[in-house]
């Protein structure tokens, strides 16, 4: 028997990814527009990601693709690490911190701050136990459940937030550098199920996700 041929240009079909909001700018943004130059008639579905119900959907075909971090393990589950982030420091272009090039230890602890808490309420995160670590607290006043408004908070305020730097090295408005202190990254993931594996077209998918990567 042949193998099924793929044909990238004319291929039809839906791919369906679940991601954060996170990835969604770091990842699935500069996924689609290559994709759509490459396979300009692949329909992409984007579901928030509920790492709980993943398996099962990656298992009934609910979803194809999912954005995970390498913690993430299930039975018949495929994987590739895409990339390493690295946390840094970000606020407004015209922060009067950000004509300094440099931050000590003191002041960024002292500067008013915000993060991201995906469980919601929380004022404490990765950059918090860092700090633990050396004895020290930093100054959150705002928290919010996602990524994607953060660089809009920064752009109408003096807070600072320590972010992937994926989701603001673009951004024109946007000034980011290097934390006072060592923040442990992250590695995004790529999973998907058994039953998409030897498929020539999501291979190809999962391929292209890699390179623009």
């Amino acid at each position: 028997m042949q193998p099924k041929l793929f044909d990238p240009q004319t291929a039809e079909l839906t791919l369906t990814i679940a991601c954060t909001d996170y990835a969604l700018r770091a990842v699935i943004s500069p996924f689609l527009a290559v994709l759509k130059q490459r396979a300009p008639k692949i329909k992409v579905a984007i579901l928030a990601i509920n790492e709980q119900n993943l398996q099962s959907q990656l298992e009934q075909g609910i979803v194809d693709f999912g954005l995970v971090t390498p913690d993430f393990s299930a039975p018949d589950i495929h994987s590739k690490d895409l990339y390493q982030e690295q946390y840094v420091c970000a606020l407004r272009k015209d922060h009067p911190v950000a004509q300094q090039g440099s931050i000590s230890l003191e002041q960024f602890c002292r500067l008013e701050q915000a993060l991201v808490s995906y469980q919601g309420g929380s004022f404490s995160g990765a950059t918090d136990k860092a700090l633990a670590k050396l004895g020290l607290t930093r100054n959150v006043t705002v928290s919010v459940q996602n990524f994607i408004v953060m660089p809009e908070f920064l752009t109408n305020s003096d807070l600072l937030a320590v972010v992937p730097k994926r989701l603001v090295e673009n951004l024109a408005n946007i000034h980011y550098f290097e934390p006072p202190l060592q923040i442990d990254g992250f590695t995004k993931t790529l999973v998907w199920h058994e039953r998409t594996h030897r498929d020539p077209a999501y291979r190809w998918l999962r391929e292209l996700m890699a390179e623009v990567c």
